[in-house]
């Protein structure tokens, strides 16, 4: 049986339904539901999405039947509306609009008024005795017909501001200043007529073909340019930003006009069943007045508000509204608003026209809305039981709740403001601040009281007190795993990367950008969530502060999910902020952590001492005066997650990262230390490693230098006794890093066995309780996961390390050619954002399975940086895991992804 390639709807006959998006796009099939639901609906047809994929495969052809079956679905049209496609008397006219599964609002083309004809104009003037609505009809059709059929669909590409659609602009204005008028509406027939043949002559000079008089060849052309419209510049740019794959292709929407210009009884809009911007429950939108759809959307005129109650505040031009202008007509519209959001369970955004007092229905979509929309309207449906729980955790992206959890810049603020260069948005949200240049200088001009962004050629981990100071962070080089870009996502920090098109110079402390030049304490704004730089200060709005609906919100995805979520941190304070975001434990505590930052240069001073130390005497002494600050600050962790479980790593970088690589910096330290330059230097090229990610590090260490793991693993157990002893709850789990065997595992667990009954002796205690663990992070950890697991009483995944090993990309290095990659599709995307279920994904199940034959009770998470990234989140919750870790920026992005999970059925 050959598959339908056009569909009809209408009053007549409706063949398809709000389900078949996918082939019919999501205007077909929501036109096909509201003619189903007897709302007025102007009869047509959509040629579907699977033509828009055979014409593309046949270099442009249509399928043979498909002539045939548009006419028989033209005839329905027909006799639906009564009137005759190129009729001399009775003309029908058509709209040609596209129609992806996915909006993609603007991106592809329209052609309005197919039909007009040297034939068909004479009987259509006499039909509606209104020759200046048919006049403007007309040069509305040249004009879009030309610029979207005539020169886009022909691949023409003139120079700015010589487009066709532009030179009739320039013809039209010429008019209207020797009429002397300002608006459209103020031309009379005989100009509109006039400008007809200048229109077509316009046409013939720059285009050299004559304007088609053809309806045939006119509704052709149409359909054609709106296939073609799928492969436009736009729509691909568009594609890529939204993720639509290039094969969904669009479906063409052929339909009875209806028209809102012929007179003052007539009128077009576009509405919200709810405000789009601020989630209100209150019919929102904006109409004309004697004018076509395009005028509304395309800004020629100042619209008029929908109704009194969303009048905008300050509105001194005082338009009517269509509530007050035609009251019996907004009543059915309305009423229709309620119809479609009851019907849909979602905020709409609806298309009308007016024809003659005739209201007319030409599309119902979800609307698109910003994040506290979102958020807002998802709570507000569940309380009134439009929908339910599952359905609202499903209503609100996961970039849109991420608006939320940032300073954002003022929207209305932005919308008037020029960016002067564009990076990688590393670091979501809104960041004003003076432009400095050293780590240095933003650590001292914190402290004088001043905001300042960083920016940076590239940042490294000496500049991390200079990060931590700053308000953002600005690189000119550097990926989305970055040094940057890690630190700065790991503290929910503003952060833009790789801004090619900025241009440093740390010597003389300026940056050149869009022919602007800042220099140092200019003011300058970044918004990390778009990846936009703008010269001096816009203003700031906070999303969650005071914010009842995302409270609310939170709690309607605690409901529903069964992954736990926990957060990397490192100090108290971001255990509170973590706890605060909703964390349920700390799945990832860096002992390594305290060594940088605020308050970090007596600890550092010590673990120096220690590594220059050449006896293990020597070690241990300094390990001695380390280790009151490691406990105190364990403690006080602990302290901050009052019970909830937290997951200690063993010290896990090289320890070369630790010594200073500048001269000045070495003689300081040496001096400090009271030995020699020269001997400060043989021990630095000691531990100097050709491949130091995996060389002796983390369990490495441990093992080589058992006092290093004795003093930590003393100093948690310690800091755990001490709150018991207060009556503060504890949980310690002791995670042992970079493990590729089980006798690793085993050396290290024995030195738990054997101080954990000396700190119960000292401390007077039966028991503490507290688990010991491992970070799965090479692939034969993973593969080994059921000889571990005999031992181990936790598995954490490490993702970052485990996709680097598995891959064999360096991810400090992957800026060079994974850009690349993507853009050529050879990976889907960047396996450090986006975990990779097919290959590291494998290896985490294996080792889930094989950990769980062994010890069916094993607790097993994630703490990667793909812990608080969507689809990780969800792959972790279908593999059966028990928690994921993240920053704590992200700890209420994991809770809703999990939440997700399980609404989605995985």
């Amino acid at each position: 049986m050959a598959k339908t390639m056009v569909y009809s709807f209408g009053p007549g006959k409706t063949q398809g339904n709000a389900s078949m998006k996918n082939l019919l796009g999501g205007k077909g099939a929501n036109l096909a539901e509201m003619a189903k639901l007897k709302i007025p609906v102007p009869a047509g047809f959509t040629i579907t999405t699977e033509v828009c994929t055979e014409f593309y495969a046949n270099r442009g052809k249509y399928p043979k039947a498909l002539k045939a079956d548009v006419n028989k679905a033209l005839a329905l049209i027909e006799k639906s509306m009564a009137m005759k496609f190129g009729d001399p008397a009775n003309p029908l006219l058509l709209s040609c609009r596209s129609g992806a599964r996915k909006s993609m609002p603007g991106m592809m083309e329209t052609v309005l008024n197919i039909g007009l004809t040297s034939k068909t104009i004479p009987g259509l003037i006499a039909k509606t005795q209104n020759p200046r609505f048919v006049w403007d009809a007309y040069r509305r059709l040249m004009q879009m017909y030309a610029d979207v059929v005539m020169e886009k669909a022909e691949g023409l590409e003139p120079a700015e501001g010589q487009g066709i659609r532009q030179q009739l602009e320039r013809e039209l204005h010429k008019v209207k200043s020797a009429r002397g008028v300002h608006n459209d509406v103020e031309l009379t027939a005989a100009d509109l007529e006039a400008l007809a043949g200048t229109y077509k002559a316009k046409i013939k000079e720059v285009l050299g073909k004559e304007f088609p008089d053809d309806p045939m060849e006119q509704l052709w052309g149409g359909v054609g340019a709106v296939f073609k419209s799928w492969n436009g510049k736009r729509a691909i740019s568009y594609r890529r930003i939204e993720g639509i794959p290039d094969e969904w292709g669009t479906a063409v929407n052929v339909q009875a006009m209806v028209f809102g210009n012929m007179g003052n009884t007539s009128a077009t809009g576009v509405a919200f069943t709810r405000n789009p911007a601020t989630g209100e429950n209150k019919f929102y939108g904006e109409w004309l007045p004697n004018a076509q759809g395009e005028d509304v959307v395309a800004g020629i005129r100042t619209p008029n508000p929908l109704n009194e109650e969303t009048r905008p505040e300050g509105d001194t031009q005082k338009l009517p509204s269509l509530e007050t202008a035609m009251p019996g007509t907004y009543k059915e519209l309305v009423a229709i608003r309620n119809r479609l959001e009851k019907h849909y369970k979602d905020m709409q955004d609806i298309e009308f026209t007016i024809q003659d007092g005739r209201l007319w229905m030409l599309q119902t979509r979800n609307g698109k809305r910003n994040g506290p929309a979102a958020v807002k309207m998802a709570v507000e449906m569940v309380k009134s039981k439009l929908i339910d729980v599952k359905t609202a955790v499903l209503r609100v992206t996961p970039e849109q709740l991420d608006e939320l959890l940032h300073p954002m810049i003022d929207p209305q603020a932005e919308a008037s403001a020029k960016s002067i260069a564009k990076g990688l948005p590393a670091g979501p949200g809104g960041a004003v601040g003076q432009a400095v240049f050293t780590a240095r200088d933003a650590v001292e001009w914190k402290k004088q009281g001043k905001k300042v962004i960083l920016v940076r050629e590239e940042t490294n981990p000496e500049d991390v007190e200079g990060m931590r100071a700053a308000e953002g962070i600005l690189t000119s080089r550097g990926g989305m795993t970055s040094h940057a870009a890690l630190v700065a996502r790991g503290w929910g920090k503003c952060c833009i990367v790789g801004a090619g098109g900025i241009e440093v110079d740390a010597h003389v402390k300026t940056m050149r950008a869009g022919g602007a030049t800042v220099r140092e304490g200019d003011v300058i704004t970044l918004n990390g969530t778009k990846g936009k730089v703008y010269v001096g200060g816009l203003p700031m709005v906070s999303g969650t502060e005071d914010n009842p609906m995302f409270i609310e919100f939170m709690k309607l995805c605690d409901k529903v999910r069964r992954l736990k979520v926990r957060t990397n941190a490192d100090t108290p304070k971001d255990a509170a902020k973590a706890i605060q975001f909703g964390a349920e434990g700390i799945g990832l505590f860096r002992t390594e952590h305290m060594f940088y930052g605020e308050h970090s240069e007596e600890p550092l001073f010590k673990l120096r001492k220690m590594i220059v130390a050449d006896s293990e005497a020597g070690r241990r002494a300094a390990l001695d005066e380390l280790f009151v600050h490691v406990k105190g600050d364990i403690k006080e962790t602990f302290r901050a997650m009052a019970g909830k479980p937290v997951t200690i790593r063993l010290l896990d970088p090289p320890l070369h990262e630790f010594v200073p690589e500048g001269k000045d910096e070495r003689q300081k330290l040496a001096a400090a230390l009271g030995i020699s330059i020269e001997k400060l230097g043989d021990r630095a090229d000691q531990l100097h490693e050709v491949n130091p990610m995996m060389g002796h590090r983390g369990v490495r260490l441990g093992i080589t230098y058992p006092e290093v793991s004795e003093m930590q693993i003393r100093a948690i157990l310690e800091a755990a006794a001490e709150l018991a002893k207060e009556g503060v709850k504890v949980f310690p789990e002791i995670m042992i890093p970079v493990l590729c065997d089980v006798r690793e595992f085993t050396h290290q667990a024995e030195l738990v066995k054997k101080i954990l009954p000396e700190v119960l002796k000292k401390y007077g205690l039966k028991k503490l309780e507290h688990l010991v663990g491992t970070m799965i992070e090479i692939p034969r950890a993973a593969l080994m996961a059921g000889e571990i697991a005999k031992q181990a009483e936790f598995f954490s995944y490490g993702t970052n390390d485990l996709t680097q090993m598995t891959y064999g990309f360096s991810r400090d290095d992957v800026g060079a050619f994974v850009p690349e990659y993507i853009d050529k599709k050879v990976l889907p995307a960047d396996p450090f954002q986006i975990l990779d279920q097919s290959g590291v994904g494998e290896l985490v199940k294996i080792g889930i399975d094989r950990g769980r034959k062994s010890r069916p009770k094993l607790k097993v998470g994630i703490c990667g940086e793909h812990g608080g990234e969507p689809s990780s989140v969800k792959f972790c919750h279908a593999a059966g895991m028990d928690y994921v870790s993240c920053s704590p920026y992200r700890v209420p992005i994991a809770r809703l992804a999990a939440a997700q999970a399980v609404a989605e059925g995985l």
